[in-house]
């Protein structure tokens, strides 16, 4: 897939009750002269997105419209709907995040600078802009990169290959959705950019990391924990939402695009964080009940812990 110069970006961005992060963003994306149009999707917020949205036809001299969801989606049902709507809206390129990020000014004309498929920033602590909120396991190798001096120093002309953060101020072409489809919008949150990453790849996609494209986001505190003396890392979470489709979606991923052997291995992994790392026994329960129901293909269990 090789792309023109003169492409149409639209900006995607999911939000649901976090307004004043919502307005930073669109401000800023309102900075920025390469996107053509910003579309917003709403979850369905009660904090008063939906006036101020529906108030707002433009961000600086870009038009800005908007969707509210019928019912919480998730950032999974969000992105799902998003970039079908981007898709309809002629995009060629779409510009997808979450409204608690905030893309650098000149973030998108890096991206730009490159011709991939589907490729996308660093996204760094804004309390601690040298280390990497979410950490980068490059392809192919056991090591872990977790500063932005080590990635900048793995990256080769300032890209790390076939490895992308999803969602998180990512580029995707429209010929990549034609392609292979939107995300899976029934995993509500967490593994849905892992799932769309992995397909993308499955279909031939080159996929990239842009080191000197660079994305702030708040702390997501313990992400990334370690286990068994630091030789590993496990996705723990407070929030038991966060952990539940966590739990469901990433057994799933990695059944279908790894097997058996690598959804067992999370299994084991899931069963010792939660009795020798961090012992729960409500954590196991809750693990265990997740996990049943994405072996069943059941995708609304979540929706109980909801608020």
């Amino acid at each position: 897939m090789t792309h023109g110069p003169d492409r149409r970006v639209v900006a995607v961005v999911v939000t649901f009750n976090r307004l004043a992060l919502l307005q930073r963003l669109v401000a800023r994306l309102g900075e920025v002269s390469e996107v053509d149009e910003v579309l917003v999707i709403d979850n369905a917020s009660t904090d008063g997105t939906g006036s101020w949205l529906a108030a707002t036809p433009t961000t600086g001299e870009t038009p800005l419209l908007h969707r509210v969801l019928p019912r919480n989606m998730g950032g999974a049902g969000g992105f799902h709907d998003g970039l079908s709507w981007a898709i309809d809206r002629d995009a060629d390129l779409v510009w997808l995040m979450d409204d608690d990020g905030l893309p650098q000014p000149h973030c998108l004309g890096t991206l730009l600078a490159h011709d991939y498929d589907f490729w996308g920033p660093l996204v760094l602590d804004e309390d601690d802009p040298s280390r990497l909120v979410f950490p980068i396991r490059l392809p192919g190798s056991a090591s872990v990169v977790r500063s932005l001096d080590q990635a900048r120093s793995k990256a080769r002309d300032g890209v790390l290959s076939d490895i992308v953060i999803p969602f998180n101020g990512v580029l995707v072409t429209a010929e990549l959705v034609d392609l292979i489809g939107l995300p899976r919008e029934e995993f509500f949150i967490w593994g849905d950019d892992v799932e769309y990453l992995w397909r993308a790849r499955e279909a031939g996609a080159r996929v990239a990391t842009i080191t000197d494209a660079l994305v702030m986001h708040p702390s997501v505190g313990e992400l990334g924990t370690e286990m068994l003396f630091g030789r590993t890392t496990y996705n723990h979470s407070p929030s038991d939402l966060k952990h539940y489709c966590m739990a469901r979606n990433n057994l799933v991923n990695l059944r279908d695009y790894r097997g058996p052997l690598h959804a067992l291995a999370f299994v084991v992994k899931t069963v010792w964080f939660y009795t020798f790392t961090r012992p729960s026994l409500a954590r196991l329960r809750l693990s265990a009940s997740a996990m049943r129901a994405g072996l069943a293909e059941e995708y609304d269990g979540h929706e109980r812990y909801l608020r």
